[in-house]
């Protein structure tokens, strides 16, 4: 077994059956993401269409069979068209324009799924719709027939010491409770993804049921 496989296997096992594993691919090589879909990874993230576009014309159709790709990264508005023939879901929502603009271009039979991307930190160099914001977001949005919001994302500030990022998962977790209480019509919360490679534990202790990780299951990026 390649230690990646090993890797993937390894943390699945330790996280609750409830928690969903997204393999964040930024950088990765097709050769691994078959790796780590031979181990039983189903939900691959990515960063940039561009990347996504690569590893699925490497792997093709059939090594992807019962594999999600969602894109978990920035969603720029002339990328839209690309991102929705590339991905099955989009976690970044970050903006009524994007909203809009999904809306208005996708095409399939079932509305897209969406995470509502919230900067539950408050930096300015994180996307997001801050805290505040939120209830009005998603009454507005939730107008949109062509998208489904499904849960939150947060992108959490990255510390050395995991426990220092608990108090952001706490108030993310907070929010997606009051959200749920919110019942805003068309409006699922089901998810709430949050928590990256040194610091899923601390996510899921706080309630995270999605993490996103790439250097705990790969290593280092060379």
């Amino acid at each position: 077994m390649s230690t990646i496989a090993a890797n993937y296997r390894a943390i699945r096992e330790l996280l609750p059956g409830r928690v969903d594993i997204v393999v964040a691919a930024k950088a990765r090589k097709p050769a691994e993401i078959a790796e780590v879909i031979g181990a039983g990874a189903r939900i691959i993230g990515e960063n940039y269409v561009q990347e996504a576009e690569k590893i699925q014309d490497a792997l093709g159709k059939e090594a992807m069979q019962g594999v999600r790709f969602d894109m978990i990264g920035h969603l720029q508005r002339n990328k839209v068209n690309k991102a929705l023939d590339t991905f099955d879901a989009i976690q970044s929502l970050d903006s009524l324009k994007i909203a809009a603009a999904i809306d208005k271009r996708f095409s399939g039979h079932a509305p897209l799924p969406v995470l509502v991307q919230v900067n539950v930190s408050g930096e300015a160099s994180k996307y997001g719709i801050l805290p505040h914001q939120l209830h009005l977001f998603l009454q507005n949005a939730s107008k949109f027939h062509n998208i489904s919001i499904k849960g939150l994302m947060t992108m959490e500030p990255y510390y050395s010491d995991p426990q220092l990022a608990r108090p952001h998962f706490k108030k993310m977790q907070e929010l997606f409770t009051a959200a749920k209480k919110w019942d805003v019509e068309g409006v699922e919360m089901e998810t709430l993804s949050m928590g990256m490679s040194n610091s899923y534990k601390v996510a899921v202790e706080e309630g995270a049921n999605m993490v996103r990780l790439g250097t705990a299951i790969f290593g280092p990026r060379k």
